[in-house]
């Protein structure tokens, strides 16, 4: 039988500003949230794979966000680092229902 999700509300989408991160708790889950240039928002784990970088910190590009410590490229669509560096990071699924944004996390 597949994971049980859990629906957790992070906040309304408009306190996301554009290409910019913001950390988030959940007990124990670290996130770095992201709003694109598209608008839609991403969440991914707040640790850089190489050195442990606070990528909510980052530079965020298109679908990328540059962790800030060695400038490793995160894709925040697969949580892959992008070559020549390799690694990943856990990405988690989000929704946003009437303009509040929620993180879907295993029970």
């Amino acid at each position: 039988m597949g994971n049980t999700l859990r629906s957790v509300l992070i906040g309304k989408i408009d306190e996301w500003p554009e290409k910019l991160g913001k950390s988030v708790n959940i007990g124990k889950i670290q996130l770095a949230v992201f709003k694109l240039e598209s608008g839609e928002i991403r969440a991914i784990e707040n640790r850089c794979p190489h050195k442990g970088g606070v990528l909510a910190e980052g530079i965020v590009t298109g679908e990328y966000v540059f962790c800030p410590m060695h400038d490793w490229k995160i894709n925040v669509l697969d949580g892959k680092v992008q070559e020549p560096d390799i690694g990943c990071v856990k990405t988690f699924p989000v929704e946003v229902k009437e303009n509040q944004v929620y993180v879907l996390l295993d029970r």
